[in-house]
């Protein structure tokens, strides 16, 4: 998208529209306006993030894939930081802390009582808030959370609070600027108005964190992503399932991001620049 504003629709829960407007000198979209009750925008069973659930065939490819790329995370953090202690902000049902505790000591926060929930009977107790932590840890990892933070500056100070000098910040986040993205415009799932409050293109987040103390050193494409968006961007835009569709379009996202570096979802490996 060029414009410096656009529209999008929550297909998730209400059915409002929500604008986004380019953010300050960043090449970032903002979700305007961000609703008061925004908790009540993740009370559906289709949340995925927030269940176990394999009934659909959505959420049974979602099970699978999740699995393989659970050992591919943990994988590209060893080749980083070989041991000690990992907090995951928005850890979700605990299912990356799961694999990670293998090698690390891992703590995990996640605002969802019901996710929470799901992670005690995989062994883990998740704070409800980063407030109630004080520890400093080696790695800080956010899966697909940063777009829902409502505060990127109180964030950014807690990075730094938590976060050791020589400590690595793993982040992901869908972009914006992916083929997938283009294709699909304001039915692009990965929007997810109001939920995602910040939409992210490989430069803008490049430059937000330099400028916030963090040096962007690597970063790698989540190639499966974009067949999964596709096929809920499908849905939204013609109210239906095209399996075939899907698959053709994300091929074409990753096809177009080997060329252009710009996946649909990318992970983000950050170190301290500034204390």
């Amino acid at each position: 998208m060029e414009d410096s504003t656009f529209y999008c629709k929550d297909y998730l829960v209400s059915g409002e529209m929500y604008r986004l407007e380019r953010w300050k000198h960043y090449d970032i979209l903002k979700t305007e306006p961000v609703p008061e009750n925004l908790s009540a925008y993740y009370k559906s069973e289709s949340y995925i993030s927030h269940t176990d659930a394999s009934k659909s065939f959505t959420e049974k490819l979602y099970n699978i894939v999740k699995t393989y790329m659970l050992q591919k995370k943990v994988g590209w953090i060893l080749k980083e930081k070989s041991a000690g202690k990992l907090l995951d902000i928005g850890a979700g049902t605990g299912d990356f802390l799961k694999a990670a505790s293998r090698y690390f000591k891992v703590e995990g926060v996640e605002p969802s009582k019901v996710a929470r929930e799901k992670a005690q009977k995989k062994h883990l107790r998740l704070k409800k808030k980063l407030s109630e932590i004080s520890d400093k840890y080696n790695i800080i990892t956010m899966w697909h959370v940063l777009e829902h933070v409502p505060n990127l500056e109180q964030q950014f100070k807690e990075f730094h609070r938590l976060l050791n000098d020589d400590g690595l910040l793993v982040i992901a986040v869908p972009n914006y600027k992916s083929k997938d993205a283009d294709i699909y415009k304001e039915y692009w799932a990965a929007y997810d108005v109001p939920r995602h409050l910040w939409h992210f293109s490989k430069k803008g987040i490049q430059t937000l964190f330099f400028e916030n103390g963090f040096q962007l050193f690597h970063s790698k494409g989540l190639k499966f992503d974009s067949f999964y968006v596709s096929m809920l961007s499908e849905n939204h835009r013609a109210d239906k399932q095209n399996l075939f569709k899907a698959f053709k379009n994300g091929l074409k996202s990753n096809l177009s991001a080997a060329r252009s570096g710009e996946y649909s979802s990318m992970v983000y490996f950050f170190k301290k620049t500034s204390k």
